[in-house]
């Protein structure tokens, strides 16, 4: 496997480990909820992080994306259960491509465009940094905001929240 590769997967692991903490919080009676109304329903964020690591999978197994050809609804969610369980998929299908990349494949130029208007090229391994790593973590720091909002306890991201202290001393 590729070292750029493994490390991607190592790093998707992590970020995946995290996103379930923020997930496991979101509560299945809130799932409408949304801040602002245009903004997503906590059950359509929540169902779209989890889908990420997959889309982003399926969509870099291209020579790129047209975005004018896409549809930009996003999924409802029917329970926190599922959202997690989407998230599990998702990640699987997004190591098994990584763990299949050849350096060729690898380092081939994608291409994310609007009609004829080209937004961006990169290698193939460079979606997988900012469309699925970066994405994701900027659509669960909206999360986490949401729980916030709705008074749910934050779980650490990085370092502490606070609602919770790895660094507390016991019984402090």
């Amino acid at each position: 496997m590729l070292p750029a590769a493994q490390a991607l997967i190592a790093e998707l692991d992590a970020e995946a480990a995290t996103t379930r903490r923020v997930l496991q919080r979101v509560p299945d009676d809130r799932l409408g909820w949304q801040p602002h109304v245009k903004s997503l329903t906590l059950g359509q964020l929540a169902q779209h992080i989890a889908a990420i690591p997959g889309g982003v999978a399926r969509m870099a197994q291209q020579e790129g994306i047209d975005m004018a050809t896409r549809s930009l609804d996003y999924a409802p969610c029917e329970s926190t259960s599922a959202a997690l369980s989407t998230l599990d998929a998702s990640v699987t299908s997004a190591k098994t491509f990584l763990s299949g990349l050849d350096e060729r494949t690898a380092n081939a130029i994608w291409r994310l465009t609007f009609g004829d208007r080209e937004i961006f090229a990169v290698p193939r391994l460079n979606v997988i940094r900012t469309m699925c790593l970066n994405h994701l973590i900027h659509h669960r720091g909206e999360l986490v905001v949401y729980l916030r909002l709705l008074d749910v306890p934050v779980p650490v991201v990085y370092g502490r929240s606070a609602d919770e202290n790895p660094f507390a001393r016991p019984g402090a």
